[in-house]
């Protein structure tokens, strides 16, 4: 009986680990984006590293508590703490304050919380409820229409709250519909579409158009079996006809200028050298900074505290969106590697740990973590470096930020006490 409820609270260390590494990885890159003057003391709540320091140490005590609960209870409440994140959300369009354009946060005195970092957990929860619920079938339309609707009302909210950023987020349960069955024509569909999109904005309509033909007649003409007629694959010619103006006529009338001008940098689709120089100033200010930063952090880095463009606050927002590019300067190629190991580390990590799950809730919220670390991670990096389009994305346990901070925390501590509760599920 001892030995039982010895393996009952057995948590793994391993992922625990991998955590505590990134989190005092990121305090230590927080304090150089984030510093002024000389460090006289670590706990200055003046500066936001001493603010951060606080939000750490309160994340332990967060995490005790994540604990202490049964496993069960997060299964059997997971519906209730969906919909107070969605009455969260609802929320910030009456009591919402504005930071930076975005309407994403409640102020508490001199603090604020983003509730969108919260209902990221909520969300997986809120799945992993319902795919795992007995009368659930991924193959049917109805149930498939159902789980996604749990996905689209939180990622509605948060973009109407002007928050692209978060809002991508929500792809990553793609990645989880697929892994419990969803056919894999969704995921051929929509690599298809963004394919085609970004044909479409890059060499226009009629070479989108051509090209989807020539794919069309290649594969009806290779492929032995033809399930599909003929009309099936006009009908498909159609639809991304039609999805070629659509994606036009939404980057020309339905974007921002200063989105469509990213989407051009990213694309290169501004040719006037006049033009171009001026949005490299305003929307690829960023961009470059932060390409310079890494740029010149070489092999091994300038060494911490010594970074220049850093310390000179040469790159915006350095200490939450763009915390990679001290990474890159300070620790260089060796210390941005070994920060890229470690989070692929830990998501291959919880996709192992989800596998060994013996109950489908588990399962499914384990890969919804590992899915949601993914797109954070895969995003801000490639941002940063210039690979994809910017976008507000932080990055996990490194940016700045209380509620981002506590966020990620509850949303593995969840599946670390889910996966120590295996044992018992039976």
């Amino acid at each position: 009986m001892l030995r039982q409820n010895q393996r009952r609270f057995k948590f793994d260390w391993f992922t625990i680990i991998l955590f505590l590494l990134l989190v005092g990885f990121g305090y230590v890159n927080i304090l150089s984006a984030s510093h002024i003057g000389e460090i006289t003391s670590y706990f200055d709540t003046s500066q936001l590293y001493g603010k951060h320091l606080i939000f750490i140490g309160l994340t332990f005590l967060l995490i005790i508590l994540i604990l202490s609960f049964e496993a069960k209870f997060y299964e059997r409440f997971a519906s209730i703490i969906y919909l107070i994140a969605i009455l969260a959300l609802i929320g910030l369009f009456v009591f919402g304050k504005d930071v930076n354009g975005a309407r994403s946060w409640y102020g508490i005195g001199s603090m604020t919380i983003q509730p969108s970092e919260f209902a990221k957990f909520a969300t997986a929860l809120a799945v992993a409820k319902y795919i795992s619920d007995l009368q659930t079938n991924m193959q049917t339309l109805k149930d498939q229409i159902r789980v996604a609707a749990i996905i689209f009302i939180p990622a509605i909210l948060i973009l109407l709250q002007n928050d692209a950023g978060s809002t991508i987020v929500y792809l990553a349960f793609f990645f989880v519909f697929y892994r419990e069955g969803l056919q894999q024509i969704y995921l051929v569909s929509a690599l298809s579409l963004i394919a085609l999109a970004v044909l479409t904005l890059k060499f226009g309509i009629l070479i989108s158009v051509v090209a989807t033909t020539t794919a069309l007649i290649t594969r009806y003409f290779l492929r032995k079996k033809k399930r599909a007629s003929i009309f099936q694959y006009l009908l498909v010619l159609i639809v991304s006809i039609l999805f070629s103006y659509g994606v036009k006529l939404f980057y020309d009338h339905g974007l921002k200028t200063h989105q469509q001008n990213r989407i051009s940098l990213w694309l290169r689709l501004e040719k006037d050298p006049v033009k171009l120089e001026l949005m490299k100033k305003r929307e690829a200010y960023n961009l470059i900074q932060s390409e310079q930063a890494i740029s010149s952090g070489g092999w091994t880095g300038k060494g911490f505290l010594e970074g220049t463009r850093t310390t000179g606050k040469f790159v915006p927002e350095q200490h939450t969106d763009y915390i990679f590019s001290t990474v890159g300067e300070e620790w260089g190629f060796l210390g941005s590697s070994i920060v890229v190991i470690l989070f692929i580390t830990l998501i291959i990590r919880i996709l192992y740990l989800s596998e060994s799950q013996k109950s489908q809730f588990s399962r499914v919220y384990g890969y919804g973590v590992a899915s949601i670390f993914f797109i954070h991670f895969t995003i801000n990096t490639g941002m940063v470096m210039g690979l994809i389009p910017t976008v507000g994305i932080p990055l996990p346990f490194f940016s700045y930020g209380g509620s981002g901070l506590w966020g990620f925390t509850i949303l593995l501590f969840i599946f670390i006490k889910l996966d120590s509760n295996k044992i018992n599920e039976w």
